[in-house]
């Protein structure tokens, strides 16, 4: 009995989603119908120096293995049943050589500081010169490049640290690395390299439906741009440096995990891995393609839905995501950029630079803040289950109509990291306006309210959301691989 019992557990076919966010590695588990059977998280090393905001890629890569391998004893679930990876992550940059060991990006030297995080605003100034040149490239950004995009930080990196500059062998955004590290393909995202990289994906568009096109030589870089920002260096080797072959988002890679990193994952040598996304693009695949289940049978068959649909993924920023069948260029909003998000789609890409960062910067900055931790953690909830109660025991006590109207003299100028769009000004400050000297923990949850207006529990908050949420938008394509 117990043996055909085992035998039929492990007929289950099971897809491992791994979500790279700014503070954690998440790893989750489902079966065909999208159940999740287990998950779990592990934090994430991150070295802040003023605008200077760095990672390790060894560090993460510990931290995914681990999460993987919890999640796996969490959901009883064993390697052998896994049949398909998909990656997330931030759009981070990473710098490894020729053996794939990191590379520093850091002013510390710290080999182990090998990732400018996607929110790091070291190349504001070197953002500035590129947009100046006014290359064509630029009006598929919007008009111009932000310092969270790649290139910036590349020029950064060769005007600052020449000595790593010239022993990087490989750049790459992060979800693109921790597929690279699961496979040994190089092959890029179309994803990634469209919306950080400049790679004009609508190169793809005349040989989308020719024989192996999801894998054929990158044809979208524009190397005058290259030579004109002076990073020519990059268009050697066939741009090998950047990215030699570009795949549509959910293209398995090479011959699946290798036993090395199955090795390290707790799983099966061949599991087909997935070309990745970028973590929001990763979750805007899932809720654009969603649909009510009322609008389900009248709307189910109607491609141009998705076209009057908007996606909103919050966590440390927040991205506001739309697609069209036609090209969409607007001042001061990212894109449009084809197939980033769903193929043959065009993606135009709003957002904010800081949400759930600045409400952690909030809270932690707030004269009442080491108190209202003691408090949360002695009644076993988190600060914002606790500042939310505050909230509403204090709508009832003023007999207000809904927690809204307690906010209606503080205002928030959420800027604290710049403006994303569509002021496109990294150089953006923020403000709150409506302080008095009240340092209670009634008036910090009015403050944070005032910064996130609608919230009705702790879900709300970005960074308290399940981590299925992250999850769930990598397995996406990982199912696909089947």
């Amino acid at each position: 009995m117990a043996s055909t019992t085992a035998i039929a557990v492990h007929d289950r076919n099971v897809f491992l989603g791994v979500d790279v966010g700014t503070g954690s590695a998440r790893a989750g588990l489902f079966d065909e119908n999208g159940k999740l059977l287990g998950s779990s998280s592990s934090p994430i090393q991150i070295w802040k120096e003023g605008d200077c905001i760095e990672q390790s890629s060894t560090d993460i890569w510990h931290a995914v293995c681990a999460a993987v391998k919890a999640a796996c004893s969490i959901a009883d679930v064993a390697g052998e049943e896994v049949k398909g990876i998909g990656f997330a992550a931030t759009c981070s940059l990473v710098a490894v050589d020729s053996d794939g060991s990191p590379v520093t990006v850091s002013w510390s030297g710290d080999s182990r500081r090998n990732i400018v995080v996607w929110m790091d605003h070291r190349a504001v100034e070197q953002a500035q010169r590129i947009n100046s040149r006014n290359s064509p490239v630029l009006q598929y950004c919007g008009g111009g490049l932000s310092p969270e995009m790649q290139p910036p930080k590349l020029l950064w990196v060769k005007e600052n640290l020449q000595e790593s500059w010239s022993m990087v062998f490989r750049w790459m955004d992060l979800s693109d690395w921790l597929s690279y590290r699961a496979t040994g393909d190089d092959t890029r995202s179309l994803c990634t390299t469209v919306c950080k990289w400049t790679y004009l994906g609508h190169a793809h568009m005349q040989k989308n439906n020719e024989k192996d096109s999801r894998d054929m030589e990158a044809c979208g870089w524009d190397d005058d741009f290259w030579e004109e920002i002076g990073l020519g260096d990059l268009v050697d080797g066939h741009h090998a440096k950047i990215g030699r072959s570009v795949a549509f988002p959910g293209h398995p890679l090479g011959s699946g995990l290798t036993p090395a990193a199955a090795q390290e994952l707790g799983l099966v040598a061949g599991i087909p891995v997935g070309t990745s996304l970028i973590d929001a693009h990763a979750g805007g695949v899932g809720v654009m393609e969603s649909v009510p289940m009322s609008d389900s049978e009248v709307k189910g068959d109607d491609v141009e839905a998705l076209c009057r649909r908007m996606v909103l993924v919050c966590g440390t920023s927040t991205c506001h995501m739309a697609v069209s069948r036609s090209k969409l260029f607007i001042p001061g909003v990212w894109g449009p950029f084809w197939s980033a998000m769903v193929p043959e789609y065009w993606l135009t890409e709003g957002g904010q630079s800081a949400t759930g960062a600045l409400l952690d910067h909030i809270i932690e900055n707030h004269a009442a803040s080491s108190h209202l931790a003691n408090r949360a953690a002695s009644q076993s909830i988190s600060i914002y289950e606790l500042l939310n109660k505050r909230l509403e025991s204090t709508m009832t006590e003023l007999e207000l109509p809904f927690i809204a109207s307690l906010t209606e003299d503080i205002h928030v100028l959420p800027d604290f990291h710049g403006n994303r769009s569509p002021i496109a000004d990294p150089k953006a400050k923020g403000m709150i306006s409506g302080l008095t000297l009240d340092t209670s923990e009634k008036q910090l949850a009015l403050i944070r309210h005032a910064k996130a207006p609608g919230d009705k529990d702790s879900a709300c908050h970005p960074r308290s959301l399940p981590t299925r949420r992250g999850l769930g938008r990598a397995l996406l394509h990982a199912r696909t691989l089947r």
